[in-house]
């Protein structure tokens, strides 16, 4: 009993304490700010204007938030569509992650809509002939399916066996149609942009970006899955699945590889490549992203030295997923032609929101890891991915 009680008394580290209570006041100061929205109007806490009709919420929350959650449909694909079996350990996580992912979106989209109580009309009116239309449902029945494919854990958790079994039998359908969905939105995005030819920078703009978007979320969903791997590994103190991950690692050199083929042959056809040398932001921001965010990462990850270590695992890593946030800036935000004179950069309040929403994710994250089995082999069979 002594002992018991000399180690219930003893004090918890200082990040154990400190970390949950800035999470906590990140999302506490973003939903004040987002009472200040609804109250009082975008207007008043965002740098938006005509010239500006989307900025950092779109830029990062949607089309960065979208791509960085496709380890789910990545990591499912391999499991159940391929019969990788050795990915199912990381599969769970995956799924979470790309599961909050896609609730981060909807949040976002929530504060960026002019008339954010209207997000489920597009159920009752079919405006077919949108890029948008085609997107909302995807991004709304992907979340759906997510949804189902994360139940397992919860089922477990409450001993409700015959719901697990349920899911359990669906699984093979629900993975086809998400990964189904996954592909037609993460396109989809990238078509959003094909309907502006005049106004996209050449260096970004060709009627193949929806492959090009397409061929990132691929390449990013490995990447990500390694990120929450190690990050996981660390804070919940268990051991990383270096070879699991090290061999999920080895497609993104593949993916990597064919986007950089269809993007450079897609300038050269075009005799626009020299765009890329002339100095200026976009060319220099080009450059940055292809050689940072592509042909360094590609390399990296094309040898077995870098897939056995984990620092420079996550080193490579993170190149890739700095190489699509900034290519989904510098296509939905950069790239795009302004009046002359026009200029914007987000207000305090508008990275707070995102910020804050980020917060919420990690918090959720880490809730989800504590309290439902999450990590590492499980007995059943059921819908991991």
């Amino acid at each position: 009993m002594a002992t018991r009680e000399l180690t219930a008394s003893r004090p918890l580290p200082l990040a154990s304490v400190l970390v949950p209570v800035i999470l906590v006041g990140l999302m506490a100061l973003a939903f004040s700010v987002a009472i200040v929205r609804y109250i009082a109007g975008i207007g008043a806490i965002s740098n938006l204007s005509d010239a500006y009709g989307w900025g950092l919420w779109i830029s990062f929350d949607l089309l960065c938030g979208v791509a960085l959650a496709a380890g789910a449909f990545v990591t499912a694909t391999a499991v159940y569509i391929f019969g990788v079996e050795r990915f199912r350990p990381i599969l769970r996580p995956a799924i979470l992650t790309g599961f909050l992912g896609y609730l981060m979106v909807v949040v976002a989209l929530l504060v960026d809509l002019g008339r954010p109580e209207r997000i489920w009309y597009m159920i009752i009116h079919w405006n077919v002939d949108s890029v948008m239309f085609e997107v909302g449902w995807c991004v709304m029945l992907y979340t759906g399916v997510l949804a189902l494919e994360f139940s397992p854990m919860l089922w477990e958790r409450l001993r409700l066996e015959p719901f697990r079994r349920i899911i359990e039998m669906l699984v093979i359908p629900l993975v086809i149609l998400g990964t189904t969905l996954s592909t037609l939105h993460q396109s989809s995005l990238g078509s959003l942009f094909t309907i502006a030819p005049d106004q996209l920078h050449k260096l970004w703009y060709t009627p193949l970006l929806p492959l090009m978007f397409w061929l990132t979320a691929v390449a990013v969903g490995p990447a990500m899955v390694i990120l929450e791997s190690t990050i996981s590994s660390r804070v919940f103190k268990r051991g990383l699945e270096t070879d699991l991950v090290a061999a999920l690692a080895k497609v993104i050199p593949v993916v990597l590889l064919a986007y950089l083929g269809v993007k450079i042959g897609e300038l050269v056809a075009t005799s626009e490549l020299g765009l890329a040398f002339e100095g200026d932001l976009e060319g220099n921001l080009f450059l940055a992203e292809m050689i940072g965010g592509v042909i360094a990462p590609m390399v990296l990850f094309s040898l077995p030295a870098v897939r056995r270590s984990n620092g420079l695992l996550l080193l490579s890593a993170l190149l890739v997923i700095g190489g699509v946030v900034m290519n989904r800036f510098d296509v939905s935000l950069v790239g795009l032609a302004r009046p002359e004179g026009a200029g914007y950069f987000p207000s305090w309040m508008e990275f707070v929101i995102t910020i804050g929403i980020v917060a919420g994710g990690v918090t959720a994250f880490w809730l989800v890891a504590k309290n439902l089995p999450l990590f590492g082999e499980h007995a059943h069979g059921e819908a991991r991915g």
